[in-house]
């Protein structure tokens, strides 16, 4: 999915640290207000289509959200995608309450260029927090999910399933989601096997296998979603996270289901909806995606513009040829990183400011890497909390999330951050510690 630098984007010997690009861009919204007095944030217009055959797929689209209450300067816009299977039930209660989980783990009081540093391993923590309260409920439904979030020009976006995220700016064409079907990732196969579970194709009459790989019991084509507790836990809510800045020319974004996905490239999507409104333009994309093969699933589009300043149109118009794929750029946030990693550089370092910057990305399905107290701003977060539920620890109450780790390096047991007795058992449980549930032979109907 992802391949070599698409034009318009120059490589650099690692990624630029958020501080230092959003420094960038107050210094130029400052400049601007000073020369024609505007200086303002870039402004999102979205839409949405779909058309339904089972009625599991659900949208959230809410452009003005604020972190704090009466607080503008910390407004940000949230829009995502749950794609249901075995019912509606996960898609209804992840719509309901993942995002209020995801900003229930960061502090309220932390400036912007903080609050967006913090967001990645927040949404992993807002994830896992939403699958385990889910499966309390005892429902065997499942979801996909392609959340993201947009503050000025920085877009996250944190996914599990098939559900799709493309964005295309300057140009060039960038993969936002990552692809968590079986037939997709040979490390996910791995890594559920090693788990517990039984991945492979159903099975027939006469022995013949057909479909996609899926895992067993269950019946499920996706390694990673929230919900599905009848498939077992190994079956992971815990999200690929890439975190983009986007130059100043803004960009168009398409969050769509499998339906749209299983019938056009994201070439054939950006294209046909061109020059269109975002509402047009999801619904000229769910239009062709029917057209051309039938209407076998919920089909569901969002399409998202960020629009700059500068430009009136309530669409982003973009080049006829985009370019292809994405150059991996090394995430500062992998890195070892000082006190100081977010101190503004000479201006001989800073790249040319009208680029598209990679800042974050990681899929890694381990907790403990996720969670990691070498996180650059661990300060932010509460030491005596749990991580993921965020309930107060009592003194001696605290699971370290480094517990039992064959290699731990320098952390030892006592490092945190923590988890509570019963976020321990679900990380034991994601990890195939705990077996969830029994196996059962290949021989039913499909989840997914």
């Amino acid at each position: 999915m992802m391949s070599a630098a698409p034009r318009g984007v120059r490589r650099r010997a690692g990624s630029v640290a958020l501080g230092d690009l959003l420094r960038r861009e107050a210094s130029a919204e400052r400049a601007a207000a000073g020369g024609c007095g505007g200086g303002e944030r870039p402004t999102v217009a979205a839409g949405q289509a779909e058309r339904a055959k089972k009625g599991e797929d659900l949208a959230l689209l809410k452009p003005a959200c604020e972190r704090r209450p009466g607080a503008p300067s910390t407004s940000f816009s949230a829009f995502a995608l749950f794609d249901g299977h075995n019912g509606s039930g996960a898609a209804v209660y992840a719509k309901e309450h993942l995002l209020g989980n995801v900003l229930g783990c960061v502090p309220t009081d932390l400036s912007r260029d903080e609050w967006l540093a913090a967001l990645p391993r927040a949404l992993v923590a807002g994830f896992v927090k939403t699958d385990k309260d889910f499966q309390t409920k005892a429902h065997s439904s499942g979801t996909t999910v392609t959340l993201v979030i947009i503050d000025g020009s920085v877009v996250t976006v944190a996914s599990v399933g098939d559900s799709r995220c493309v964005l295309e700016a300057e140009g060039s064409i960038y993969y936002l989601s990552a692809d968590h079907r079986f037939d997709a990732s040979e490390e996910e196969v791995g890594r559920v096997t090693e788990c517990g579970g039984e991945v492979g194709r159903l099975n027939v009459v006469g022995g013949a296998e057909i479909g996609p790989l899926r895992c067993w019991p269950g019946g499920l084509c996706l390694s990673r979603s929230i919900g599905d507790q009848d498939v077992g836990e190994f079956i992971i809510p815990v999200p690929y996270v890439k975190q983009m800045k986007l130059s100043n020319s803004g960009g168009r974004l398409i969050i769509a289901s499998d339906g749209v996905w299983d019938a056009l490239t994201a070439e054939m999507a950006f294209n046909c909806a061109r020059g269109l409104s975002p509402e047009a333009a999801a619904d000229q994309i769910v239009k062709e995606a029917v057209e051309s093969k039938g209407l076998r699933d919920d089909t569901t589009c969002i399409v998202i513009d960020i629009i700059p300043p500068e430009k009136p149109k309530s669409t982003v118009e973009s080049p006829k040829t985009p370019g292809k794929g994405l150059g991996l750029l090394k995430s500062f946030f992998l890195r070892k990183t000082t006190s100081d990693s977010l101190s503004l550089p000479d201006k001989d370092n800073y790249p040319e400011p009208d680029l598209v910057e990679e800042v974050f990305e990681d899929g890694c399905p381990s907790l403990s890497r996720r969670l990691n107290s070498e996180y650059p701003v661990r300060n932010m977060f509460k030491l005596f909390a749990c991580a993921i539920c965020q309930i107060d620890l009592e003194s001696g109450q605290g699971i370290s999330i480094h517990e039992g780790l064959s290699k731990p390096g320098k952390l030892r047991p006592w490092d945190g951050p923590f988890l509570c007795h019963s976020c321990q058992e679900k990380k034991e449980a994601m990890e195939g510690k705990r077996h969830s549930r029994d196996s059962s032979s290949r021989n039913s109907g499909s989840s997914e």
